[in-house]
Parts: structure tokens; sequence; C-alpha cells
């Protein structure tokens, strides 16, 4: 079996499956393996969930690239044949490094910002909801007051990353590296309900939301 070929397996999907297709399995196997839905005095069943999220993650991530590919390939329209000139400059590839970027007050909200680097970049006030983060490098960045709603920030980098104020509401931070990070004033809770997840999140001298460093 190929590696594409296991992608496709991990999603439950025949392989060639449509991009519409890859999605659909996604939020389909994310909603049965949740660590929310798994009991909390299960541990064994709580890191097998976490496992079949990176997995999921992985895989979706690596078939939406695949499938970008394949319809560059297949749907592009032709284009006479040109000699080279001097002139010729080949475009640009997309850029994974954002690192320092100004993205305040920007709307990211439903990107794919997975796996870009966007250590110390300023993303205060921005609204980054739904947004697909999954590997992410926000060590360092600017999140004040920044809308995170149900982003997906599984196993991002966060180090000292500054959350003070940002809505996190829904997030998936299940993984993340926040050591260091603060958290002061963010929006984690309805009442005594914790709405974030952080099953597996490294919290080490972060400062939480009532202000208290986690040991």
């Amino acid at each position: 079996m190929s590696e594409l070929e296991r992608y496709y397996r991990v999603l439950e999907l025949e392989p060639g499956a449509t991009l519409e297709e890859v999605n659909q399995a996604y939020k389909d196997l994310v909603f049965v393996w949740h660590p929310d839905r798994i009991p909390n005095d299960n541990p064994r069943l709580q890191k097998k969930a976490l496992e079949k999220l990176k997995a999921i993650n992985e895989a979706r991530e690596k078939l939406r690239s695949f499938n970008g590919k394949r319809q560059t390939i297949y749907h592009s329209p032709p284009t006479p044949h040109k000699k080279p000139s001097a002139n010729t400059s080949t475009p640009p590839k997309q850029n994974t490094d954002l690192s320092g970027k100004d993205f305040s007050r920007a709307n990211l909200s439903n990107k794919d910002l997975s796996g870009r680097n966007m250590s110390y970049a300023n993303l205060s006030g921005a609204d980054l909801s739904d947004t697909f983060m999954h590997k992410v490098n926000l060590r360092g960045a600017n999140l004040s007051e920044a809308n995170l709603f149900r982003a997906n920030l599984l196993l991002a980098d966060m180090r000292e990353a500054n959350l003070r104020s940002a809505n996190l509401i829904g997030a998936d931070l299940s993984g993340a590296d926040l050591r260091g990070a603060d958290l002061t004033g963010a929006r984690i809770r309805s009442g005594d309900r914790l709405l974030v997840k952080l099953i597996g999140a490294n919290l080490a001298g972060a400062i939480m939301p009532d202000g208290v460093i986690h040991s």
C-alpha cells in the first residue's frame, strides 16, 4: 500500500476520493474521535483518541495538498507554448514563513494555516475563527484579543505567546505547547464549564486566565 493510499484509508475513503469527500470524512471522524466524547476516567481511550486525531489531521493535510496539485494538473487551461525569455519569471511558491508579519485585525477566518511559521507575528484582534492551524508555529506571537473560536490548534507551538483576552471558546489545543504563554483574561469557560480542548497540552509556566501561573 502506497503512502497516499494509506492516507485515504485513515479517512476511511477509497483512493481517488474528491476533496469534498476528504473534507466531509475529516469532519465526521473528528466528531467521532474528539476527546470530549471520551470519558475522562479512561486515559487509555483518551490517548487513543488523541493519536487518531493526529493521524486524521495529517491525512487531511496531505490529501488536500495532493488534490490541489491534481486539480492544477488536470483542470488548468492549456497555455500556448512560448519561447522562454529573459523576462520570464517563476510564480512565487506559497509562503510558509510568516514570522514577524503584521496581521493585526485581519480576517483569517476559515483559512488553512497548518504548518506555517508565524512565530512573533502580530495577530492582535485578528479573526481566526474556524481556522485550521495544525502544527502552526506561533511561538512568541501576539494573539491578544484575537478570536480563536473553534480554531484547530492541534500540536501548535505557542510557547511564550500573548493570548491575553483572546476568545478560545471551542478551540482545540490538544497537544499544543503553551509553555510560558500568557492567557490572562482569555475566554475559556462558560460558567464552570471548560470549553477549550487541552488534552495533552503543555501548560508549564503558562499564566492562566485568572492570573495564576500553571505549575
